[in-house]
């Protein structure tokens, strides 16, 4: 399947210069939602993965079902102020400006193995952020993976000691 044709482009969203991946117009579309999230868990079967991690928001449309698909647990990962219990927190920079994370910090034991879903990778900001998060826990990063990689950003080089899957990729 040719997920490209699933996904609706937006030229100067949010702003000026940004071409803007809607990942919308793919989850409308239940054959193409089931294909991206049965691709990613082929990717984690034999991964021996105990938790999926998403970051706020679209992680947690994809983070979730694959967890499910796998039988394992999923642990968000969310802006300032949303998470009711204590947590660890990290600032990191995105394509077009900074943001902030948090995590519960009984989410994760020492020693599981985590991998982290994501609809995008672009500069690599986010999931360092995460994976950050994680390793900060005691967890072990096994994989992160993606629907979308905007591969002109260079995102993969932040992450190269990862195990890095994308379903589709964009030239700017």
């Amino acid at each position: 399947m040719n997920l490209k044709e699933k996904i609706r482009v937006i030229d100067n969203f949010p702003k000026e210069g940004i071409s803007f991946k809607d990942v919308t117009t793919l989850l409308e579309d239940g054959e193409a939602l089931k294909f991206s999230i049965d691709k990613i868990v082929e990717h984690l079967k034999d991964k021996n993965v105990d938790l999926i991690v998403g970051p706020e928001a679209r992680g947690f449309l994809f983070g979730v079902p694959v967890a499910y698909a796998l039988g394992v647990g999923f642990v968000p990962c969310r802006k300032p102020g949303k998470l009711p219990y204590e947590t660890y927190n990290t600032k990191y920079g995105l394509e077009y400006g900074s943001d902030t994370l948090e995590i519960h910090k009984d989410a994760i034991k020492k020693g599981q193995r985590i991998a982290i879903v994501d609809d995008l990778l672009a500069t690599g900001g986010t999931v360092s952020a995460v994976a950050s998060l994680v390793e900060k826990m005691g967890g072990e990063v096994v994989s992160l993976d993606f629907v979308i990689e905007l591969t002109e950003l260079n995102g993969k080089e932040k992450i190269k000691d990862y195990d890095v899957m994308s379903l589709v990729e964009y030239n700017l």
